[in-house]
């Protein structure tokens, strides 16, 4: 394997953590994935987003930044591969979309000072699938407080990501996964696999499933 720290993103439901976990087991990586269970914030947050959105975004943030801090400081002698379920810069993008502008500032301050401590991946790869599909796998895993996320609030994760995406330089893998099914369909996921074999330059590439 080529790289060494390759990160997966993409919008609510795109399945961002069962690639991790799959890949994991195939390639023999250590595993970073989000905690979000673990943040009390998260249904009062769905439940009223005005008054919780500052508390949860910074829950995140810091949960965030202590496990890749702890992720790094102890690396394994037996893989030189980790793989995450998420990317740092994912705390400010929800952020922008959930605080109101002073509060951004505020919280983007806290960002720069700790968005420079932790290591870039040398891959991303995104999963790219419209709002529809999203919905499905949402009501497909049936976590209670997900169940009345909008169009519009996925709609605007999506643009957001986008944004990034075209903005960024990291090599960068997308992946339309509008109509796939890689956790059931082995050859969708040898796909992805072969494509992991090669090395990409800075900029976004593309793989259709």
């Amino acid at each position: 394997m080529i790289y060494r720290f390759i990160t997966i993103e993409g919008n609510i439901g795109a399945g961002k953590t069962t690639l991790a976990k799959m890949l994991g087991d195939h390639l023999h990586a250590r595993l970073m994935l989000e905690q979000f269970a673990d943040n009390p914030f998260l249904p009062r947050f769905y439940e009223n987003p005005r008054q919780y959105a500052f508390p949860l975004e910074l829950f995140f943030l810091a949960e965030r930044y202590q496990q890749m801090k702890n992720m790094f400081s102890r690396p394994d002698l037996f893989t030189d591969l980790l793989i995450s379920d998420y990317l740092l810069v994912k705390s400010l993008l929800f952020a922008r979309i959930n605080l109101s502008d002073d509060e951004y500032h505020l919280f983007h301050r806290l960002f720069d000072i700790i968005h420079t401590q932790v290591p870039q991946p040398d891959l991303l790869i995104f999963l790219y699938a419209p709002v529809a599909r999203l919905q499905q796998n949402i009501r497909k895993r049936n976590r209670s407080y997900e169940q009345h996320i909008s169009d519009e609030y996925l709609f605007r994760i999506q643009e957001m990501y986008v944004q990034f995406i075209r903005q960024q330089t990291l090599p960068t893998l997308m992946i339309d996964v509008s109509e796939a099914d890689f956790e059931h369909q082995p050859e969708q996921f040898q796909q992805i696999v072969q494509a992991l074999q090669c090395e990409y330059e800075p900029g976004v590439h593309y793989l259709s499933l």
